[in-house]
């Protein structure tokens, strides 16, 4: 046993172990039996796409790790992979129930239709799952659940607790994430029965991690080095170009996989994503070199995820020629909210919201616009109306929510780490971690014991 024993993570653990012994008792997973309307393909296919999905969270990471200083990278990396662990296990607990069981007031789940994926199996199911198994289409859904709170993480990097993130990310996932998706994908969810059309999460997941974003970074007030007019240095620019990469890759199947079978949908929503993002970055670069900067890996790397997040809610409802536009005006909007961003006093450390909130929400409008014969093109105010009153629905749910949850969590957990933490970076004072090629100004057992 250690000597260090701490305290302050008993009630985690035991629930946790809580967690572990509820499981074992005997859920109905639904039928062993594997039904005649099962596709083969669309199984195949959306088994691939689930796997691309998971992947796009390493590449968040690399891509985040490698803008944030040097002192930094292990701590901001980190915070996205325990996504992957702590979504997953309230997602099968309550989360998927919360967000695709059935409905209450089309607001919300009831928590109890899929707790601990009871009667989550192999069949399909008539309305989320026609042609595949059920469980798959859980996953799918699992694998958005997880990246969307770890697209957060960028807004409060460098001076965020660890501790606090857990617990954030945990309240996040109950009390935005999924009643957000049960709003916007279940059958009888408020948005989608009214009207409104977002093909795989520029609401569900950039505009809510958008703004809650926003709402870190007015909780969490500035770095100290932002504050004293430090400049910011990346500590790796080939992380962010190779998370970039990922995070292309992994996109095919979060917006091609959202067609949830192999068809004429997703391969349209295949063309549209790719098409979209490689517009973004030329015109991200483009305008970059038109005032006066340089064309940057780091420009042509946060122009090709602002293409991508843009694209998201439109990819399967508009035509290859929609998306060039619709990546180039995501790209030029966000540049500039990012150039005016910086000249305000809110810290959003890595440009969450103007890239992530901005990109989605000209995404939402411009699904508006363009969508396939309901779209403002073809006559459809209804459709456009619907998707400018919702962006401002979800906008101040969201935030209002999120700050909400971070004045919470900064009660029971102080959320900001103390000056000498942030001054000797969270790698070493909340991980005991470091690059190791510059010599620690302490020694790592000495900030472990000071850690929370």
């Amino acid at each position: 046993m250690s000597d260090n024993f701490n305290k302050k993570w008993i009630p985690g653990f035991i629930l946790l172990l809580l967690l572990s012994i509820i499981a074992l008792f005997d859920f109905e997973n639904g039928s062993i039996v594997a039904d005649e309307n099962i596709n083969g393909a669309d199984t195949a296919w959306m088994l691939a796409a689930t796997g691309l999905v998971l992947l796009m969270t390493p590449g968040l990471s690399f891509f985040y790790g490698g803008m944030v200083s040097r002192k930094n990278v292990i701590s901001t990396m980190l915070q996205s992979f325990i996504c992957m662990g702590v979504v997953t296990l309230v997602w099968v607990a309550c989360g998927f129930s919360l967000a695709f069981g059935d409905s209450i007031g089309g607001i919300i789940g009831d928590p109890g239709t899929f707790a601990f994926f009871n009667g989550v199996g192999i069949s399909t199911e008539a309305n989320l799952a026609p042609t595949i198994p059920f469980v798959l289409f859980a996953l799918f859904q699992m694998k958005f659940a997880i990246i969307t709170p770890a697209l957060i993480t960028g807004s409060f990097a460098e001076r965020v607790r660890f501790s606090s993130f857990l617990l954030f990310i945990i309240l996040f996932s109950i009390v935005i994430y999924s009643p957000l998706a049960h709003m916007t994908w279940h059958p009888e969810g408020f948005l989608r029965k009214w009207g409104v059309l977002d093909f795989a999460g520029g609401t569900v997941v950039h505009m809510s991690a958008g703004f809650a974003a926003i709402a870190a970074a007015i909780i969490l007030g500035k770095r100290k080095i932002h504050g004293n007019g430090h400049s910011h240095q990346p500590a790796n620019i080939p992380y962010v170009l190779l998370g970039t990469g990922l995070l292309w890759f992994g996109w095919f199947g979060f917006n091609a996989g959202s067609a949830l079978g192999a068809n004429g949908d997703a391969a349209m929503a295949f063309a549209t994503t790719t098409v979209a993002s490689a517009a973004a970055m030329m015109a991200w670069v483009s305008f970059d070199a038109l005032m006066g900067r340089k064309i940057s890996g780091l420009g042509a790397s946060i122009g090709a995820v602002v293409g991508l997040v843009a694209i998201t809610p439109a990819a399967g409802f508009v035509t290859i020629g929609h998306s060039v536009f619709i990546g180039v005006a995501g790209a030029i909007v966000s540049n500039v909210v990012v150039y005016y961003k910086n000249k305000t006093g809110i810290d959003d450390t890595l440009d969450v919201f103007p890239c992530h909130g901005v990109g989605g929400i000209v995404g939402m409008i411009l699904t508006g616009v363009f969508a396939k014969e309901v779209g403002l093109i073809y006559g459809g105010t209804e459709t456009f109306i619907k998707h400018i009153v919702a962006i401002f629905l979800v906008g101040g749910f969201t935030f209002g929510a999120s700050y909400l949850l971070f004045k919470l969590t900064d009660i029971i957990i102080p959320i900001r780490v103390d000056e000498r933490s942030e001054d000797i970076g969270l790698d070493l004072s909340q991980h005991g971690e470091s690059l190791g090629s510059k010599k620690p100004i302490v020694k790592p057992q000495t900030i472990i014991r000071k850690a929370s």
